[in-house]
């Protein structure tokens, strides 16, 4: 063994172990959990309690789906908007965009409590004209927009890192040949961007899809993802940590198979010009 083998190792050392702590053993406990029931015998009989919670996960995956689209809308012509300034106007828009994710996700959370409630800021400006209060907490809709506010610069900055290492000269060339700027932005900017666009689509839909704060605060208990099930089943007892654990296990599951989906397709590609 040389001695920088040995050093690289030496210096690695914490982070397996942290990962072993961290990430390795929590995963362990959890397949653990799933596969007995509360006696510890070994058991599949945890997954068919699944089918009385399809419901949750199929609300979980239709309002992650509707958000990350939202935010792809929202941070591609962003992204690309900064990419035209200056670089002192690029840090400062990027200052602004990181600003939110420096304060607490619960005040964060909270904030759209005060905007969107009965009495609330939107309401209460409505009033003036005569309008409403409109039902605007408590709703699927308040939901997503809360899972649009939270994750959407984890959509614009790899989407905006992908494009600014786009070269000029590229376009350059796709000017030169007669391409427009809809046409240099299909053909040469969206396929090298795409990416940082798959970064960010994994980077929004994970946590969406395993959200439970964000439904519990903006959506009431009119509507029940996932992870309120599983976080409910954890808090009312051990005896509920098997079936919990399996559906954690599952959400695991469909995480992972949706980000091998999405890193499929984003192989690099060929930009045709």
């Amino acid at each position: 063994m040389n001695k920088k083998s040995f050093g690289s190792r030496i210096v690695a050392a914490p982070y397996i172990v942290w990962a072993a702590i961290f990430i390795v053993v929590p995963l362990v406990i959890m397949v653990y959990f799933a596969l007995t029931d509360s006696n510890g015998a070994f058991t599949l009989a945890n997954f068919a309690q699944i089918g009385k919670f399809k419901k949750a996960f199929g609300l979980s995956v239709l309002y992650a789906v509707i958000a990350t689209i939202i935010t792809l809308l929202l941070a591609y012509p962003m992204a690309y908007y900064m990419t035209k300034l200056k670089i002192s106007s690029q840090r400062m828009i990027m200052m602004l965009i990181m600003l939110p994710m420096w304060m607490n996700f619960l005040i964060r959370t909270y904030s759209w409590i005060t905007i969107l409630a009965n009495t609330g800021l939107i309401n209460k400006f409505l009033s003036l004209f005569g309008i409403g209060p409109l039902q605007l907490i408590n709703t699927p809709g308040a939901v997503i927009l809360g899972m649009v506010y939270d994750f959407i610069p984890y959509m614009i900055l790899p989407i905006y890192t992908a494009m600014s290492k786009i070269d000029n000269s590229l376009l350059e060339a796709a000017s030169d040949l007669g391409s427009n700027s809809l046409s240099r932005i299909r053909r040469v900017i969206m396929p090298l961007s795409l990416p940082g666009v798959i970064s960010g689509i994994t980077m929004v839909f994970v946590p969406s899809v395993s959200t439970f704060y964000i439904s519990q605060k903006l959506g009431g208990n009119k509507t029940l993802l996932i992870g309120d099930a599983i976080e409910y089943l954890f808090n009312t007892g051990p005896q509920y940590y098997n079936i919990a654990s399996t559906l954690s296990l599952i959400l695991m599951v469909l995480i992972l198979i949706s980000t091998l989906i999405m890193n499929k397709f984003g192989d690099d590609e060929e930009v045709v010009i």
